[in-house]
């Protein structure tokens, strides 16, 4: 350290407080790294890598980015799962003695971003943190850029699974952890599964009961957490201080956009696990995860960025409190009956910028001119909002609108202070309206002056003294000039005071010239510094201000999730549902909303369904592959889901009694990461169902037990049903497909079992999908047909009907063994034991088929012929 430079030990000492960060260090106007965070970012950002003298008489490797155009580089850093400290210059290099003053003013990881350039717009930037003790676990979430701020608490049987569950609904991008889960292995090996989830550690201390109780209550400047509701949420209050300790540590700011805490529970919505999500395609599509194809594709039509985010949260949220559906459905009714008034609210809403994204800029202090003049035009819609909603008639509307405040005072500090088009830079200066203060105005009137003063001078020079190539000219080496060509040099007056000799030219100062350079360079620095302080003082102004614009901004959201669901209802021709507290699922004419929306040439095949917890528990689907079973069943599901968001539904009408789950088994594929089988991922699904469904729950399971043997798969399946039937263990509604169409069966043996199958219509070798699910099983799969829809070369579909039609012998046999494995009574004859195979390996003969063909049928007598029967029934015996 005595070997190198003041700055490059200034680095370093910086440097080891913040050993896992990349530091951004500022010189001038570059954030350098250097040593090993240069040779690092530098690949990562893809920039030159260069070295500098650090006085050790060695190169320093060093890299560097401009500072006006940090964020992208910072973007990219945190994207590829770096952590970025900012170390900033926090004196005026110009009156600085010795070397600047710098700090560490912000440490950037993937759940503290703030920069709109860095973030999307349509979805929340959860960070999560996670306690646990021997009760369950404690979680917080919190979202940095638009002050959201929550806990819940997890316990009793099974909480693992359901923190997980909930952590896949949240989607976070980063999870901070105690110490002292470091070897949790259960824990930390669920959350590697997340794809793009930063895991970091953190001071356990700051997880401890009492130091988090502390934080929280001293953040919010209360007494006690009874206001917010969470008091004696021990587990949640723990994650919550947890978190914050991290933001504070982290963001080196008051963070007052975070102005509450949030309890909330689980048993308030609709469960969903991380199969049902992915299954259902909510958000995203299982392919390729894009939002294309999704329900939240077909159904967002949201204006608004804040509205967006919402409808996305909603729709992995649905609720179980009728009144609160009802009065979203009201709302959207409204809406969807007013054409007018939904197309004049799409208009002012489209107005709107995020509301809840600029408060947190302006909390944090990094918000610009441009960022509170959208404030003012978003404020400024609010009371055209307010007389478009004064008719309104449905309570989730009328709330809105005696709610929502117009801020006017607000609108007035902004309107009368800033420039309607202020640079992007706050050092630019022309941010200060002309008018709002005097100093300002006198400032800029002597800079303004001064520089007409200057241009005139030019025309007044070269008349005065003859000089026609004379001009002004101004650097920011010498400042203001006067330049004059050697041709011209004998006509230059007395008083000009030679600055600086060029090639073919000289330049010269008057004293004047100074003068008026020095007003207006004075004048400007200070009018820039002015207008820079005032701007703050505004901006502060503005931050106090901060809890009522995030009120205003989640009245916004909602209004524009209920447009949204109106629009959505009337472009795709949906219905109001009836939700009601019962057991009846009842759906007329019932269609999938994307798959209807994905069709291009054929109309969507609308279905009806019927389930209560009664006499029509379990469905059993039967029919061809690609017939239409999956689709049928998830249509089901997203209809009921749909409804409990609050949303119209794809149906002439539907009757949907409160569902507590939507559990769903479709399809499956290894799990390599730990080691499980197709079917092993198959059985862990099926036993969350078993093992959590209730009678209120909707059940969708989609060709269990094929992973295994057929007889196997059989039992299961057939177990699994009955299981489900019980009303004692399960009783859940429940769609069943399967190709096994032994558990048709069921409906005999079984009350509350009804059969349905997918009508074909076979037309010589090929089959028609007719789409449309009617009474009764089917009898064949089709699969034949199936496979010659899907190209599978001639040859193999003629031995695969030789082989099936072989196969079709053995029918009495699997009926038996059918029977048995549902445990009904029957005798297999042992004859049937003796099938002969049909896949004899070429060359080998069978001795009892040899002899039968060498009879002379023709000439055998009946006495032979019972002879001959005798010796085969021996030999057969002897093998």
């Amino acid at each position: 350290m005595t070997e190198l430079t003041p700055m490059m030990k200034q680095y370093l000492t910086i440097k080891k407080q913040h050993p896992d960060e990349i530091l951004f260090f500022r010189l001038g106007d570059f954030y350098e790294m250097f040593f090993d965070d240069a040779e690092v970012a530098s690949k990562a950002l893809e920039i030159t890598l260069t070295s500098r003298d650090s006085g050790s008489g060695k190169k320093t490797p060093m890299c560097g980015v401009p500072y006006h155009a940090a964020e992208s580089y910072i973007a990219r850093l945190i994207d590829k799962g770096f952590r970025v400290a900012i170390c900033e210059q926090v004196e005026d290099p110009r009156t600085a003695k010795g070397i600047v003053k710098r700090e560490v003013t912000r440490i950037i990881t993937p759940g503290t971003v703030t920069e709109s350039s860095m973030l999307d717009e349509t979805r929340y930037n959860f960070l999560i943190g996670i306690v646990k003790d021997d009760l369950g676990y404690g979680l917080a979430v919190a979202e940095v850029s638009t002050g959201y701020f929550a806990m819940t608490e997890i316990t009793g049987p099974m909480a693992l699974t359901k923190l997980i569950d909930e952590i896949s609904r949240l989607k976070p991008v980063e999870c901070i952890l105690p110490d002292e889960l470091k070897e949790n292995r259960d824990l930390q090996g669920k959350l590697f599964k997340f794809r793009g989830l930063a895991i970091n550690h953190f001071n356990w201390k700051s997880f401890s009961y009492s130091t988090s109780y502390r934080g929280l209550i001293e953040h919010f400047g209360t007494s006690s957490l009874e206001g917010f509701g969470c008091e004696g949420l021990t587990l949640g209050i723990r994650a919550a201080g947890g978190i914050l300790g991290f933001l504070k540590e982290t963001q080196k700011n008051t963070l007052l956009h975070i102005n509450k805490v949030m309890p909330y529970t689980t048993d308030c919505y609709m469960l969903l696990d991380n199969a049902t999500r992915r299954n259902l395609e909510l958000t995203q599509t299982i392919r390729d995860g894009q939002k294309r194809g999704s329900l939240l594709w077909v159904i967002d039509h949201t204006v608004t960025a804040m509205g967006a985010r919402l409808l996305k949260l909603w729709l992995e949220q649905p609720l179980l409190d009728i009144a609160a559906i009802s009065e979203r459905l009201d709302a959207v009714e409204e809406l969807a009956n007013n054409t007018i008034k939904r197309s004049d609210l799409r208009k002012l809403l489209d107005r709107v910028y995020d509301l809840e994204r600029l408060a947190g800029r302006i909390a944090y202090g990094s918000a610009n001119a441009r960022d509170l003049i959208a404030l003012k035009c978003s404020l400024e819609v609010l009371p055209q909002l307010c007389y478009l909603l004064q008719d309104s008639y449905s309570p989730g509307l009328v709330v809105i609108q005696e709610t929502i405040d117009c801020m006017d005072d607000v609108v007035g500090i902004i309107r009368d202070s800033i420039h309607e088009e202020p640079p992007f830079s706050l050092r630019d200066g022309n941010i200060i309206k002309t008018g709002f203060n005097p100093e300002v105005d006198n400032l800029r009137t002597a800079s303004r002056d001064g520089k007409q003063w200057i241009t005139s001078l030019e025309a007044q020079e070269k008349e005065r003294t003859g000089i026609k190539s004379l001009k002004v000219g101004f650097n920011k080496v010498f400042g203001y000039y006067i330049e004059i060509t050697r041709s011209n040099l004998a006509m230059v007056p007395d008083e000009y005071i030679r600055k600086q000799t060029l090639a073919n030219a000289e330049r010269y100062i008057t004293p004047q010239l100074k003068e008026y350079e020095n007003l207006i360079m004075g004048a400007e620095d200070r009018l820039t510094q002015l207008e820079y302080n005032m701007f703050c003082e505004i901006r502060e102004t503005v931050n106090r201000e901060v809890a009522r614009i995030q009120k205003c901004a989640s009245l916004i959201a909602i209004l524009d999730v209920y447009q949204s669901n109106a629009e959505a209802a009337i472009r795709n021709n949906y219905s109001k549902p009836v939700v009601k507290d019962s057991d009846v699922l009842a759906i007329k004419e019932g269609r999938h909303p994307v798959v209807e929306r994905m069709l291009a040439e054929e109309p969507f095949i609308p279905n009806d369904t019927y389930l209560d917890g009664s006499g029509y528990r379990l469905d059993i689907i039967t029919g061809p592959n690609m017939a239409g079973k999956s689709t049928y069943m998830r249509q089901v599901a997203l209809i009921c889901l749909m409804a409990q968001t609050g949303l119209f539904v794809p149906a002439e009408n539907a009757k949907i009694g409160i569902i507590d789950r939507i559990f769903t088994r479709v399809g499956a594929s290894d799990d390599l990461a730990t080691g499980q089988s197709t079917f092993m991922v198959e059985m862990n699904e099926v036993a969350n169902i078993l093992n959590n469904a209730t009678s209120k729950s909707l059940v969708i399971l989609d060709e269990i037990g094929r992973g295994t043997s057929t007889f196997d798969g059989l039992s299961i399946a057939w177990a699994v049903a009955e299981y489900i039937l019980d009303t004692g263990k399960v009783g859940a509604k429940t769609l069943f497909a399967t190709h096994y169409h032994e558990l048709t069966e069921l409906a005999e043996i079984f009350p509350g079992v009804q059969n349905h199958n997918i009508a074909v219509r076979e037309k010589g070798e090929d089959i028609i999908f007719l789409r449309k699910i009617i009474p009764g099983g089917a009898d064949r799969s089709y699969g034949i047909q199936v496979a010659r829809l899907a190209g599978l070369p001639s040859e193999v579909l003629t031995r695969a009907k030789e082989i099936l039609a072989t196969l079709e012998t053995t029918e009495d046999l699997a009926k038996g063994q059918r029977e048995a494995a549902a445990g009904r009574k029957k005798h297999v004859r042992e004859n049937e034991r003796l099938q002969l195979s049909i896949f004899e390996e070429p060359g080998n003969t069978n001795p009892v088929l040899e002899e039968i063909k060498k009879v002379d049928i023709l000439n055998l007598t009946p006495i032979d012929a019972l002879n001959l029967l005798y010796r085969l029934h021996l030999k057969l015996r002897e093998e």
